[in-house]
């Protein structure tokens, strides 16, 4: 049995109670403690004991009172004064994050005190002093597994900061900014908007203008829009075409223009009595100077007249041009009159009949572009032979190579100032304008005399050519042309004195009978000229004028009754 009795066992003396503490529990009396045995070492004590025995080197000691309790003090809010702290523990009821929990400590249970007088028995420990404890606080009736805390648990607190006010201010900064900015990014998206908008208005309304103008690509009149591209500088490609008809002999001739800048396309007739000048400076008409100076001499003579850039010389002799008509399939023309066939028998059916889009074979072709009727004039035919040569290129490939492949199946010699190579880019590109109905005839206007006719520089050399007529010519003798106004046959006593003189005679017409003569120049570099002119033909100094000259002559001669003329009685 141990040496600690049952403080229960009914035969064990009860301790006595004397009161009650603060905390309703009861206080027992103190019972006088006995000689305390050394108790051996106990592990659980924290402290070295000596075993029970005698020891002759101990000292008596003397007994020691017990002591009564000391009873604890509380101030008025019922808390211990003697620096008790009750021990925490976890609550989870109590505040949310305070850090501090209590617990209510359970009572210890009495020891009392064993009997004194017993032997053998160990004295019962004194109680120990009881602990004082705080009532738990009431559990929460309505817990359950998601707990939710009440306002009144949580606790905030503001900590005033010196940079709170500074960061106020930034932040309202910032915040007006990016409002300022996003108010800048909407009215910029807006001014965008409304420009976009003025513009396609702007657009729509240009192009509308223009639609109805007829100055977009494709609608309109294509003469208006090449007049409206002509008023800077232009670009122009032009070769000289002459027709030689092998079977009733003579030629044709005409300049192909073709003006990059304006997209057209221009065949000018040329008039074999135009009057040019030769290798040797002397008066000759266009017909004999193909015949007699070739293409080279003719070229040089209409680049000169002209003041026109001419490229090269395509020489197409009848036989030719029916085989390329035959290449290309037949061509349509609007035919002016009818044209019998010259080798068929009387009363054979016509080789050509007139009328609108008549099919033109090679043979028929030929026909057509060289037939003049017996006292037509020689416009008439120059007109026909225009039509033949817009019925070809409207035929014509206009891609350069399959036009330089129709060229090359010709086999004629051609002439080394035009290729075949290049010949054929110059056709497919004036083919082009045919094709879209960028294409015109115009016909070079000259006079009795063979001088162009007026406003000829104008309309024809300066619009469509590009050129300006000249006075000179290559060697730089002064040109010079007639009209007599004597009433009588001057013209050739005159060109015979001027020759003679130096100068260069390029036609003499007949106009109005007049009193006096007069020599008249145009340019004032021309005016030392007209006088030696005047001088020459045996006229006054007074007669000597200044005007508008003939032509391309850079002094015209206007004879009058004054004149005398050489070798008259």
């Amino acid at each position: 049995m141990n040496d600690q009795q049952n403080p229960y066992d009914p035969y064990y003396p009860q301790p006595q109670i004397i009161g009650y503490d603060a905390y309703g529990q009861p206080v027992y009396q103190q019972q006088p403690a006995q000689a305390p045995q050394q108790p051996a070492y106990d592990p659980y004590a924290g402290q070295q004991q000596t075993a029970y025995g005698y020891d002759p080197y101990a000292q008596p000691q003397a007994p020691q009172q017990p002591q009564a309790p000391q009873q604890p003090s509380y101030d008025g809010y019922g808390d211990r004064q003697d620096g008790y702290a009750p021990q925490p523990s976890y609550d989870p009821y109590e505040s949310y994050g305070s850090g501090q929990q209590w617990q209510a400590a359970e009572p210890a249970a009495p020891v009392a005190a064993a009997p004194a007088g017993v032997p053998g028995q160990r004295p019962a420990p004194e109680p120990p002093a009881p602990q004082p404890t705080r009532p738990a606080p009431p559990r929460r009736a309505e817990a359950d597994d998601d707990r939710d805390y009440r306002t009144e648990q949580f606790s905030f607190i503001e900590e005033p900061d010196e940079d709170s006010e500074d960061v106020i201010d930034w932040l309202k900064f910032t915040e007006s900014r990016s409002e300022r900015r996003e108010e800048a990014r909407r009215r910029g998206r807006n001014r965008v908007i409304a420009l976009v908008v003025v513009l396609v208005l702007a657009v729509v309304g240009g192009v509308g203008y223009l639609w109805s103008a007829g100055l977009l690509p494709g609608t309109g009149d294509p003469e208006q829009q090449g007049q409206a591209a002509a008023a800077g500088p232009q670009r122009r490609d032009t070769i000289v075409l002459h027709l030689h008809d092998t079977q009733g002999g003579g030629t044709s001739t005409a300049l192909l223009v073709d003006n990059s800048t304006t997209k057209q396309g221009t065949t000018v007739l040329l008039p074999n009595a135009l009057a040019v000048a030769d290798s040797e400076g002397a008066a000759t008409t266009l017909g004999k100077s193909v015949e007699e100076d070739g293409s080279s001499g003719t070229r040089e003579a209409l680049d000169t007249l002209l003041g026109a850039k001419i490229a090269g010389t395509w020489r197409l002799d009848t036989p030719y041009l029916e085989n390329l008509v035959e290449y290309l399939g037949g061509i349509e023309v609007d035919t002016d009159t009818t044209v019998p066939d010259p080798q068929g028998k009387k009363g054979a059916d016509p080789l050509v009949v007139q009328g609108e889009q008549q099919t033109l074979t090679g043979r028929a072709a030929v026909a057509y572009a060289t037939f003049r009727a017996s006292g037509e004039a020689e416009a008439k035919q120059l007109q026909r032979f225009g039509q033949v040569v817009n019925g070809v290129l409207r035929k014509m490939p206009s891609d350069a190579t399959n036009a330089t492949g129709a060229v090359e199946y010709l086999q004629q010699i051609a002439d080394p100032s035009l290729p075949e190579k290049d010949l054929g880019a110059s056709l497919a590109k004036l083919a082009e304008h045919a094709k879209t109905g960028a294409y015109k005839t115009a016909l070079l206007p000259v006079g009795q005399d063979g001088a162009l006719a007026e406003g000829a520089g104008d309309s024809v050399v300066k619009d469509i050519l590009g050129g300006k007529a000249t006075a000179l010519d290559a060697s730089g003798v002064p040109r010079v042309s007639i009209k007599d106004g004597t009433g009588e046959d001057a013209v050739e006593a005159a060109k015979v004195v001027l020759i003679n003189g130096g100068y260069a005679f390029v036609g003499g017409s007949k106009t109005e009978s007049r009193a006096k003569s007069e020599v008249v120049y145009g340019d004032d570099a021309q005016k030392a000229t007209a006088a030696e002119v005047a001088k020459t033909l045996g006229l006054p100094a007074g007669s000597v004028t200044k005007g508008k000259p003939a032509g391309t002559a850079a002094v015209t001669v206007v004879l009058g009754r004054d004149y005398e003329i050489p070798g008259a009685s």
